[in-house]
């Protein structure tokens, strides 16, 4: 599931996952907010935190995140994932080159450094 961060600016997305993140919950929760933001600002800065009340993703969710992912590769203006789970941060590495806004990774003890970042 996923929980919004707050006191970031009106054109950035903060989710914070907890849990197993699902299916339901990009339906639920990503796809729209993340809608309603481009909607209301164009593209928009997101914040990803998976931490320590992370416990994974099901398969449903895998291919949500890469099915949205794909779909809207230029529609951030910059993204920030925080976490310490090493196939998150892999991931992100190896796919940051193909998407075309700045893309950082932060460690779970760097938390406020990723929101200082992604505000700036």
């Amino acid at each position: 599931m996923f929980e919004l961060i707050e006191g970031l600016p009106a054109d950035t997305i903060g989710l914070s996952a907890t849990g197993m993140v699902t299916a339901a919950d990009y339906e639920q929760t990503i796809i729209p907010l993340v809608r309603e933001k481009m909607a209301a600002h164009g593209n928009v800065r997101v914040l990803m935190w998976y931490g320590p009340g992370f416990t994974g993703y099901s398969a449903s969710a895998m291919w949500e995140d890469t099915k949205f992912g794909l779909a809207h590769l230029g529609d951030f203006s910059k993204i920030a994932m925080v976490s310490d789970v090493g196939w998150l941060r892999h991931c992100v590495w190896l796919f940051a080159p193909f998407i075309r806004c700045p893309v950082r990774v932060f460690g779970n003890d760097e938390i406020e450094a990723a929101k200082t970042w992604i505000a700036s």
